[in-house]
Protein backbone atom coordinates (compact mmCIF):
# COMPACT_ATOMS: atom_id res chain seq x y z
CA UNK A 1 0.00 0.00 0.00
CA UNK A 2 2.81 2.30 1.21
CA UNK A 3 4.20 1.54 -2.57
CA UNK A 4 1.06 2.43 -4.37
CA UNK A 5 0.83 5.40 -2.42
CA UNK A 6 4.39 6.83 -3.01
CA UNK A 7 3.24 5.82 -7.03
CA UNK A 8 0.25 8.46 -6.75
CA UNK A 9 2.02 11.55 -5.14
CA UNK A 10 5.02 11.23 -7.60
CA UNK A 11 3.50 11.87 -11.06
CA UNK A 12 1.10 14.89 -8.84
CA UNK A 13 3.90 16.31 -7.60
CA UNK A 14 5.59 16.12 -10.92
CA UNK A 15 2.25 17.41 -12.10
CA UNK A 16 2.80 20.58 -9.97
CA UNK A 17 6.31 21.43 -10.62
CA UNK A 18 5.93 21.06 -14.44
CA UNK A 19 2.57 23.39 -13.95
CA UNK A 20 5.14 25.82 -11.82
CA UNK A 21 6.97 25.89 -14.44
CA UNK A 22 4.65 26.65 -17.75
CA UNK A 23 3.21 29.45 -15.74
CA UNK A 24 6.54 30.98 -14.77
CA UNK A 25 7.57 30.10 -18.03
CA UNK A 26 4.23 31.82 -19.73
CA UNK A 27 5.33 35.03 -17.83
CA UNK A 28 8.13 35.94 -19.83
CA UNK A 29 6.65 35.63 -23.62
CA UNK A 30 5.58 39.18 -23.95
CA UNK A 31 8.13 40.71 -21.59
CA UNK A 32 10.67 41.61 -24.41
CA UNK A 33 7.45 43.08 -26.62
CA UNK A 34 5.31 45.18 -24.08
CA UNK A 35 8.42 46.85 -22.05
CA UNK A 36 9.76 48.62 -24.93
CA UNK A 37 6.63 50.85 -26.24
CA UNK A 38 6.67 52.74 -22.84
CA UNK A 39 9.49 53.97 -23.24
CA UNK A 40 10.64 53.95 -26.85
CA UNK A 41 10.45 57.66 -26.79
CA UNK A 42 14.04 57.61 -24.23
CA UNK A 43 15.15 54.68 -26.07
CA UNK A 44 14.91 56.33 -29.55
CA UNK A 45 16.61 59.88 -27.75
CA UNK A 46 19.15 57.57 -26.11
CA UNK A 47 20.21 55.63 -29.50
CA UNK A 48 19.35 58.02 -31.82
CA UNK A 49 17.15 55.59 -33.57
CA UNK A 50 15.22 56.86 -36.68
CA UNK A 51 12.05 56.22 -37.47
CA UNK A 52 12.84 54.04 -39.75
CA UNK A 53 14.66 51.62 -37.44
CA UNK A 54 11.67 52.31 -34.92
CA UNK A 55 8.73 51.01 -37.29
CA UNK A 56 11.12 48.39 -37.91
CA UNK A 57 11.29 47.49 -34.13
CA UNK A 58 7.61 47.02 -34.08
CA UNK A 59 8.00 44.54 -37.05
CA UNK A 60 10.33 42.17 -35.66
CA UNK A 61 8.34 39.94 -33.12
CA UNK A 62 5.79 38.88 -35.60
CA UNK A 63 9.13 37.70 -38.02
CA UNK A 64 11.23 36.42 -35.25
CA UNK A 65 7.82 34.57 -34.15
CA UNK A 66 6.60 33.47 -37.55
CA UNK A 67 10.50 32.46 -38.74
CA UNK A 68 12.29 30.66 -35.54
CA UNK A 69 8.78 29.59 -34.60
CA UNK A 70 8.84 26.88 -37.92
CA UNK A 71 12.42 26.18 -36.78
CA UNK A 72 11.27 24.55 -33.16
CA UNK A 73 9.78 21.19 -34.19
CA UNK A 74 13.39 19.85 -36.12
CA UNK A 75 15.36 20.90 -32.94
CA UNK A 76 13.06 19.50 -30.54
CA UNK A 77 12.84 16.38 -32.54
CA UNK A 78 16.68 16.33 -31.99
CA UNK A 79 17.08 17.39 -28.24
CA UNK A 80 13.38 17.56 -26.79
CA UNK A 81 10.94 19.98 -25.89
CA UNK A 82 12.50 20.54 -22.45
CA UNK A 83 15.92 21.23 -23.26
CA UNK A 84 15.13 23.84 -26.65
CA UNK A 85 12.22 25.31 -23.77
CA UNK A 86 15.76 25.67 -21.26
CA UNK A 87 17.68 27.60 -24.15
CA UNK A 88 14.49 29.64 -25.22
CA UNK A 89 14.79 31.07 -22.11
CA UNK A 90 18.64 31.34 -22.28
CA UNK A 91 18.49 33.36 -25.02
CA UNK A 92 15.50 35.43 -23.90
CA UNK A 93 17.67 36.06 -20.76
CA UNK A 94 20.81 37.47 -22.62
CA UNK A 95 18.63 39.47 -24.93
CA UNK A 96 16.98 41.29 -22.62
CA UNK A 97 19.76 41.75 -19.86
CA UNK A 98 22.48 43.49 -22.80
CA UNK A 99 20.27 44.82 -25.60
CA UNK A 100 19.83 48.27 -23.55
CA UNK A 101 23.19 48.34 -23.28
CA UNK A 102 23.75 48.23 -27.36
CA UNK A 103 25.88 51.25 -28.31
CA UNK A 104 23.53 51.75 -31.54
CA UNK A 105 20.01 51.21 -32.76
CA UNK A 106 21.20 48.34 -35.11
CA UNK A 107 22.85 46.04 -32.41
CA UNK A 108 19.96 46.84 -30.19
CA UNK A 109 17.76 45.78 -33.03
CA UNK A 110 19.65 42.42 -33.28
CA UNK A 111 19.84 41.74 -29.69
CA UNK A 112 16.16 42.16 -29.18
CA UNK A 113 16.14 39.80 -32.51
CA UNK A 114 17.69 37.29 -30.10
CA UNK A 115 15.71 37.51 -27.21
CA UNK A 116 12.39 37.40 -29.56
CA UNK A 117 13.81 33.82 -30.82
CA UNK A 118 14.03 32.63 -27.63
CA UNK A 119 10.44 33.62 -26.91
CA UNK A 120 9.15 31.84 -30.57
CA UNK A 121 11.14 28.57 -29.45
CA UNK A 122 9.20 28.76 -25.91
CA UNK A 123 5.60 29.60 -27.68
CA UNK A 124 6.02 26.75 -29.98
CA UNK A 125 6.81 23.86 -27.79
CA UNK A 126 4.53 24.69 -24.46
CA UNK A 127 1.75 23.47 -25.78
CA UNK A 128 3.64 20.13 -27.15
CA UNK A 129 4.29 19.92 -22.89
CA UNK A 130 0.82 20.86 -21.78
CA UNK A 131 -0.39 18.17 -24.43
CA UNK A 132 2.27 15.26 -22.83
CA UNK A 133 2.11 16.15 -19.43
CA UNK A 134 -1.45 17.01 -18.63
CA UNK A 135 -3.37 15.04 -21.67
CA UNK A 136 -6.59 15.42 -19.68
CA UNK A 137 -6.72 19.08 -18.56
CA UNK A 138 -5.62 20.73 -21.66
CA UNK A 139 -8.02 23.29 -21.74
CA UNK A 140 -7.61 24.38 -17.59
CA UNK A 141 -3.68 23.99 -18.36
CA UNK A 142 -3.45 26.34 -21.89
CA UNK A 143 -6.23 28.59 -19.88
CA UNK A 144 -3.73 28.97 -17.49
CA UNK A 145 -0.92 29.72 -19.33
CA UNK A 146 -2.00 32.20 -21.16
CA UNK A 147 -3.21 34.26 -18.04
CA UNK A 148 -0.02 34.30 -17.07
CA UNK A 149 1.21 35.38 -20.59
CA UNK A 150 -1.13 38.07 -20.07
CA UNK A 151 -0.13 39.07 -16.75
CA UNK A 152 3.61 39.17 -17.60
CA UNK A 153 2.50 41.15 -20.83
CA UNK A 154 0.10 43.75 -18.62
CA UNK A 155 3.04 44.25 -15.83
CA UNK A 156 5.34 44.68 -18.26
CA UNK A 157 4.05 47.45 -20.01
CA UNK A 158 3.00 49.17 -16.96
CA UNK A 159 5.94 48.84 -14.49
CA UNK A 160 8.25 50.00 -16.89
CA UNK A 161 8.11 53.49 -17.19
CA UNK A 162 7.84 53.50 -13.04
CA UNK A 163 10.99 51.29 -12.56
CA UNK A 164 12.70 53.73 -15.63
CA UNK A 165 12.26 56.71 -13.48
CA UNK A 166 12.99 54.75 -9.97
CA UNK A 167 16.05 54.08 -11.40
CA UNK A 168 17.10 57.42 -13.40
CA UNK A 169 17.85 55.18 -16.39
CA UNK A 170 15.67 54.00 -19.27
CA UNK A 171 18.37 51.00 -19.64
CA UNK A 172 18.20 49.58 -15.75
CA UNK A 173 14.46 49.66 -16.28
CA UNK A 174 14.52 47.65 -19.70
CA UNK A 175 17.32 45.39 -18.29
CA UNK A 176 15.78 44.11 -15.55
CA UNK A 177 12.60 42.15 -17.26
CA UNK A 178 15.70 39.71 -17.74
CA UNK A 179 15.26 38.54 -14.25
CA UNK A 180 12.22 37.06 -15.05
CA UNK A 181 13.66 34.63 -17.65
CA UNK A 182 16.34 33.80 -14.71
CA UNK A 183 13.73 32.78 -12.59
CA UNK A 184 11.91 30.86 -14.96
CA UNK A 185 14.90 28.94 -15.74
CA UNK A 186 15.82 26.65 -12.90
CA UNK A 187 12.69 24.00 -13.50
CA UNK A 188 13.41 23.88 -17.34
CA UNK A 189 16.95 23.10 -16.57
CA UNK A 190 16.39 20.70 -14.24
CA UNK A 191 13.40 19.02 -16.89
CA UNK A 192 16.52 19.26 -19.43
CA UNK A 193 18.35 17.50 -17.42
CA UNK A 194 15.77 14.79 -16.47
CA UNK A 195 15.13 14.33 -20.10
CA UNK A 196 18.96 13.60 -21.21
CA UNK A 197 18.80 11.07 -18.16
CA UNK A 198 16.82 8.81 -19.42
CA UNK A 199 13.17 10.58 -18.69
CA UNK A 200 11.45 10.60 -21.85
CA UNK A 201 11.75 14.05 -23.75
CA UNK A 202 8.92 15.57 -25.33
CA UNK A 203 8.07 15.39 -28.91
CA UNK A 204 12.18 13.37 -29.39
CA UNK A 205 10.15 10.40 -30.80
CA UNK A 206 6.60 9.44 -31.12
CA UNK A 207 7.62 5.87 -32.41
CA UNK A 208 6.07 6.67 -35.93
CA UNK A 209 7.13 8.60 -38.63
CA UNK A 210 6.85 12.36 -38.79
CA UNK A 211 3.03 13.73 -40.19
CA UNK A 212 3.16 16.90 -43.02
CA UNK A 213 0.95 18.56 -41.36
CA UNK A 214 0.93 20.84 -44.46
CA UNK A 215 -1.08 18.59 -46.27
CA UNK A 216 -3.52 18.44 -43.38
CA UNK A 217 -6.36 20.67 -43.80
CA UNK A 218 -6.96 21.22 -40.13
CA UNK A 219 -3.30 22.60 -39.91
CA UNK A 220 -4.17 25.14 -42.35
CA UNK A 221 -8.02 26.18 -40.52
CA UNK A 222 -5.57 26.24 -37.71
CA UNK A 223 -3.43 28.69 -39.24
CA UNK A 224 -5.47 30.68 -40.84
CA UNK A 225 -7.45 31.03 -37.69
CA UNK A 226 -4.22 32.04 -35.77
CA UNK A 227 -3.65 34.62 -38.55
CA UNK A 228 -7.13 36.31 -38.44
CA UNK A 229 -6.76 36.21 -34.45
CA UNK A 230 -3.70 37.86 -34.56
CA UNK A 231 -4.55 40.64 -37.03
CA UNK A 232 -7.23 41.83 -34.69
CA UNK A 233 -5.40 41.54 -31.82
CA UNK A 234 -2.66 43.63 -33.58
CA UNK A 235 -5.02 46.36 -34.48
CA UNK A 236 -6.58 46.15 -31.18
CA UNK A 237 -3.54 46.77 -30.03
CA UNK A 238 -2.13 49.17 -31.94
CA UNK A 239 -5.06 51.69 -32.99
CA UNK A 240 -8.02 51.21 -30.95
CA UNK A 241 -6.67 54.13 -27.88
CA UNK A 242 -6.83 55.93 -31.31
CA UNK A 243 -9.79 55.08 -32.53
CA UNK A 244 -11.34 56.55 -29.16
CA UNK A 245 -9.55 59.65 -28.90
CA UNK A 246 -10.26 60.67 -32.40
CA UNK A 247 -13.61 60.45 -31.60
CA UNK A 248 -13.54 62.51 -29.07
CA UNK A 249 -12.31 60.78 -25.70
CA UNK A 250 -10.06 61.88 -23.34
CA UNK A 251 -6.29 59.92 -23.84
CA UNK A 252 -7.16 58.95 -20.05
CA UNK A 253 -10.82 57.31 -21.13
CA UNK A 254 -9.30 55.72 -24.09
CA UNK A 255 -6.65 54.52 -22.20
CA UNK A 256 -8.91 52.96 -19.70
CA UNK A 257 -10.79 51.35 -22.70
CA UNK A 258 -7.97 50.07 -24.21
CA UNK A 259 -6.71 48.83 -20.92
CA UNK A 260 -10.34 46.90 -20.41
CA UNK A 261 -10.19 44.67 -23.96
CA UNK A 262 -6.93 43.44 -22.13
CA UNK A 263 -7.66 42.67 -18.84
CA UNK A 264 -11.24 40.93 -19.66
CA UNK A 265 -8.73 38.76 -21.49
CA UNK A 266 -7.58 37.29 -17.83
CA UNK A 267 -10.67 35.53 -16.40
CA UNK A 268 -11.95 34.79 -19.87
CA UNK A 269 -9.15 33.25 -21.54
CA UNK A 270 -8.57 30.62 -18.45
CA UNK A 271 -12.34 30.19 -18.53
CA UNK A 272 -12.66 29.88 -22.27
CA UNK A 273 -9.90 27.39 -22.32
CA UNK A 274 -11.24 25.16 -19.17
CA UNK A 275 -14.74 24.94 -21.53
CA UNK A 276 -13.12 24.34 -24.55
CA UNK A 277 -11.05 21.56 -23.36
CA UNK A 278 -14.58 19.39 -21.77
CA UNK A 279 -16.24 19.86 -25.31
CA UNK A 280 -15.47 17.32 -28.13
CA UNK A 281 -15.96 20.86 -30.73
CA UNK A 282 -14.90 23.78 -30.55
CA UNK A 283 -16.61 25.27 -33.50
CA UNK A 284 -19.48 26.90 -31.68
CA UNK A 285 -16.79 28.67 -29.62
CA UNK A 286 -14.58 29.89 -32.48
CA UNK A 287 -17.74 31.36 -34.58
CA UNK A 288 -19.49 32.84 -31.17
CA UNK A 289 -16.03 34.85 -30.73
CA UNK A 290 -16.45 36.06 -33.80
CA UNK A 291 -20.09 37.05 -33.59
CA UNK A 292 -18.45 39.50 -30.54
CA UNK A 293 -15.83 40.62 -33.12
CA UNK A 294 -18.13 41.61 -35.78
CA UNK A 295 -20.65 43.04 -33.04
CA UNK A 296 -17.31 45.10 -31.96
CA UNK A 297 -15.61 46.36 -34.85
CA UNK A 298 -18.72 47.23 -36.31
CA UNK A 299 -19.89 49.34 -33.04
CA UNK A 300 -16.82 51.50 -33.88
CA UNK A 301 -18.22 51.61 -37.20
CA UNK A 302 -21.32 53.18 -36.07
CA UNK A 303 -19.90 55.20 -33.87
CA UNK A 304 -17.11 54.62 -31.36
CA UNK A 305 -18.28 56.83 -28.94
CA UNK A 306 -22.06 56.13 -28.63
CA UNK A 307 -21.17 53.18 -26.08
CA UNK A 308 -17.59 53.20 -26.04
CA UNK A 309 -17.54 50.49 -22.81
CA UNK A 310 -19.83 48.48 -24.86
CA UNK A 311 -17.58 48.43 -27.63
CA UNK A 312 -14.67 47.59 -25.50
CA UNK A 313 -16.39 44.63 -23.95
CA UNK A 314 -17.45 43.03 -27.20
CA UNK A 315 -13.47 43.34 -28.36
CA UNK A 316 -11.79 41.70 -25.29
CA UNK A 317 -13.93 38.86 -25.79
CA UNK A 318 -13.05 38.26 -29.44
CA UNK A 319 -9.55 38.45 -27.67
CA UNK A 320 -9.92 35.61 -25.83
CA UNK A 321 -9.54 33.92 -29.80
CA UNK A 322 -5.96 33.56 -28.66
CA UNK A 323 -5.80 31.22 -25.65
CA UNK A 324 -9.16 29.57 -27.81
CA UNK A 325 -6.56 28.52 -30.86
CA UNK A 326 -3.82 27.79 -28.40
CA UNK A 327 -5.97 24.93 -27.03
CA UNK A 328 -7.67 23.99 -30.40
CA UNK A 329 -3.83 23.26 -31.63
CA UNK A 330 -3.36 21.06 -28.75
CA UNK A 331 -6.29 19.16 -29.22
CA UNK A 332 -6.03 18.68 -33.04
CA UNK A 333 -2.74 16.28 -32.26
CA UNK A 334 -2.68 12.84 -31.00
CA UNK A 335 0.49 13.26 -30.02
CA UNK A 336 3.08 15.77 -28.30
CA UNK A 337 5.16 15.55 -31.54
CA UNK A 338 1.85 16.11 -33.58
CA UNK A 339 1.09 19.15 -31.28
CA UNK A 340 4.57 20.48 -32.04
CA UNK A 341 4.48 20.57 -35.77
CA UNK A 342 1.21 21.82 -35.80
CA UNK A 343 1.74 24.69 -33.06
CA UNK A 344 4.93 25.39 -35.33
CA UNK A 345 3.07 25.88 -38.33
CA UNK A 346 -0.17 27.24 -37.04
CA UNK A 347 2.07 30.24 -35.30
CA UNK A 348 4.14 30.24 -38.37
CA UNK A 349 2.05 30.40 -41.14
CA UNK A 350 -0.33 32.36 -38.51
CA UNK A 351 2.09 35.31 -37.80
CA UNK A 352 2.95 35.87 -41.44
CA UNK A 353 -0.63 36.09 -42.22
CA UNK A 354 -1.07 38.36 -39.59
CA UNK A 355 2.25 41.36 -40.87
CA UNK A 356 -0.26 43.20 -43.33
CA UNK A 357 -3.03 43.56 -40.95
CA UNK A 358 -2.05 46.40 -38.86
CA UNK A 359 -0.17 48.02 -41.84
CA UNK A 360 -3.14 47.88 -44.06
CA UNK A 361 -5.66 49.74 -41.59
CA UNK A 362 -2.74 52.39 -40.99
CA UNK A 363 -2.72 52.94 -44.38
CA UNK A 364 -6.43 53.30 -45.21
CA UNK A 365 -7.01 55.54 -42.19
CA UNK A 366 -4.14 57.54 -44.22
CA UNK A 367 -5.53 57.12 -47.54
CA UNK A 368 -9.46 58.18 -46.21
CA UNK A 369 -8.39 60.88 -43.48
CA UNK A 370 -11.18 58.68 -41.22
CA UNK A 371 -11.70 54.66 -39.42
CA UNK A 372 -14.88 53.80 -41.32
CA UNK A 373 -13.00 51.93 -44.30
CA UNK A 374 -10.41 50.36 -41.61
CA UNK A 375 -13.55 49.39 -39.43
CA UNK A 376 -15.05 48.30 -42.39
CA UNK A 377 -12.29 46.14 -43.58
CA UNK A 378 -12.04 44.29 -39.61
CA UNK A 379 -15.96 43.68 -39.90
CA UNK A 380 -15.14 41.81 -43.08
CA UNK A 381 -12.17 40.00 -41.71
CA UNK A 382 -14.41 38.39 -39.07
CA UNK A 383 -15.85 36.16 -41.44
CA UNK A 384 -12.83 34.15 -42.71
CA UNK A 385 -12.21 34.43 -38.65
CA UNK A 386 -15.76 32.49 -38.22
CA UNK A 387 -14.87 30.23 -41.02
CA UNK A 388 -11.18 29.05 -40.63
CA UNK A 389 -12.35 28.83 -36.78
CA UNK A 390 -15.33 26.56 -37.35
CA UNK A 391 -13.47 24.15 -39.37
CA UNK A 392 -10.34 24.44 -36.90
CA UNK A 393 -13.13 23.63 -33.82
CA UNK A 394 -14.01 20.25 -35.09
CA UNK A 395 -13.41 17.05 -33.05
CA UNK A 396 -10.78 15.86 -35.79
CA UNK A 397 -7.13 14.72 -34.61
CA UNK A 398 -3.80 14.27 -36.57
Amino acid sequence: MAVLEEQRIRPRSGQVFTLVALVLAAVNLRLAVTSVGPVLTEIRDGLGMGGAVAGLLTSVPVLCFASIGLLAPRIARRLGAPPVIAGGLLLLTAGLAVRPYAPNSVLFLLLSAVALAGIALVNVLLPSIVKDRFPTQVGTVTGLYTVALNIGATTAAAATVPLTKSFGDWRLGLACWALCAVIALPPWLLMARSSRNGTPATTRNDGAPPIRVIRQPVAWALAVYFGMQSTSAYVIIGWLPQIYRDAGLSAELAGLLFATTSLLGVPLGMGLSALAGRVRSQSGIAVGLGLFGIAGYAGLWADPAAAPWLWAVLLGIVNTAFPLVLTMIALRGRTPGTVVRLSAFAQGVGYLIAIPGPILIGALHDATDGWRAPLGVMVCLMVPQIIAGFFAGRDRQI
